[in-house]
C-alpha cells in the first residue's frame, strides 16, 4: 500500500487520536483550574454524541463521580437504536450476531473490560462490574454474560429490525470493505473530570460492521482504546482499531505528555508512528 493511500485509510483513526489529545488538553488545563479555582467539571466524548455528553455533564454537575458519569453518558448511545456502531441496534458480525465490547478506567488506575458480549446492552456498566467485583481486568463472551445476569442485568435481543435488514442486504454480496470516514466509526469514548479533580473514562462499541466472528478492536483494550492517568490526563481513541492497537495509541499519547509534549504534539507523534509502521 502506498504511503498516501495508507494516510487516507487511517484518517479516521488519526482523527480519533487527535480527539484524544484534545481531551487531554481539556482535562489537563481544567484539572489545574479545579484544584485552584473550583471550576465546573468537564465531560467530553468522541464524535457528535451531544446527548451522551450532556447526560454525563449533568451527572457531573450533580456531584457524580467521574467514572459513573462517563458510564451514564455512554449508556445514552448504547441504548440509542439509531446508532449502528454502539450497543443495542449495532451492526452484527458476519454470522448475524451482535457482539459488544467495552472498557472503563478510573482515576486510581483500576480498570475493567468485556469483549464479545451478546444479549447485554450496557456493557460499559458491565465492565465496571468486572473491575469492582472480580479479580480480573477482562472477561469475554459467555463468562461476561453470566456475570451480567448475576448482577441484575437483563437479557435483550440486540439485533434490531433495521440492523437485520441491513445485514440481509450485505449477505447478497458479503463484501467486507470498511469505508473509513467520519460517518463510519465504531466507538464512543468518553472522558470525565469530576468536582474532585479526578479523571475517568469509558469506551464502548459494537465493532466494525460484518466483522469476522470473534474480532475485537481497540475499544475494550486498556492503553489502546482508553487510558487514564490522574496526574497527567486521559485519552480515548476511535476508528480503525487494528491500526490504533499497533501503537497502543491512548497510552502512547498520555506517556508522551508525561515527557513534556503538549497534547497536540503527543497526538501528532502517535499518528506519525501509525504511518511509519505502515510504509511500503
Amino acid at each position: 500500500m502506498k504511503r498516501r493511500q495508507f494516510i487516507k485509510k487511517t484518517a479516521q483513526g488519526s482523527a480519533a487520536l487527535t480527539l484524544g489529545a484534545t481531551l487531554l488538553s481539556c482535562v489537563e488545563s481544567t484539572n489545574k483550574s479545579i484544584m485552584t479555582n473550583k471550576t465546573a467539571p468537564v465531560a467530553i466524548c468522541t464524535w457528535g454524541f451531544t446527548k451522551a455528553n450532556q447526560a454525563a455533564g449533568e451527572a457531573l454537575e450533580s456531584g457524580m463521580a467521574a467514572l459513573d458519569a462517563a458510564i451514564k453518558g455512554v449508556a445514552v448511545e448504547e441504548e440509542n437504536l439509531k446508532n449502528t456502531t454502539v450497543g443495542k441496534g449495532g451492526a452484527p458480525d458476519r454470522e448475524g450476531n451482535v457482539t459488544l465490547d467495552a472498557c472503563v478506567m478510573n482515576s486510581n488506575g483500576d480498570c475493567g473490560a468485556v469483549v464479545c458480549v451478546e444479549n447485554i446492552t450496557n456493557v460499559a456498566a458491565l465492565a465496571k462490574v468486572v473491575m469492582e467485583e472480580t479479580p480480573h481486568v477482562m472477561l469475554a463472551g459467555k463468562g461476561a454474560e453470566e456475570l451480567a445476569y448475576k448482577n441484575g442485568f437483563q437479557a435483550e435481543h440486540l439485533l434490531t429490525d433495521s440492523s437485520e435488514a441491513a445485514y440481509r442486504e450485505w449477505l447478497k454480496t458479503s463484501e467486507y470493505k470498511p469505508i473509513i470516514n467520519i460517518e463510519n466509526h465504531d466507538t464512543i469514548g468518553m472522558l470525565c473530570l469530576d468536582q474532585h479533580g479526578d479523571i475517568a473514562g469509558a469506551c464502548t462499541t459494537s465493532g466494525l460492521s460484518y466483522k469476522m466472528k470473534g474480532r475485537v478492536g481497540d475499544s475494550p483494550i486498556i492503553g489502546s482504546g482508553l487510558f487514564v492517568d490522574n496526574e497527567i490526563g486521559g485519552a480515548a481513541a476511535t476508528g480503525m482499531g487494528e491500526e490504533i492497537m499497533k501503537t497502543v495509541g491512548s497510552f502512547l499519547i498520555v506517556e508522551l505528555m508525561r515527557q513534556g509534549k503538549t497534547p497536540q504534539e503527543a497526538c501528532e507523534e502517535a499518528v506519525q508512528r501509525i504511518v511509519t509502521k505502515n510504509k511500503t
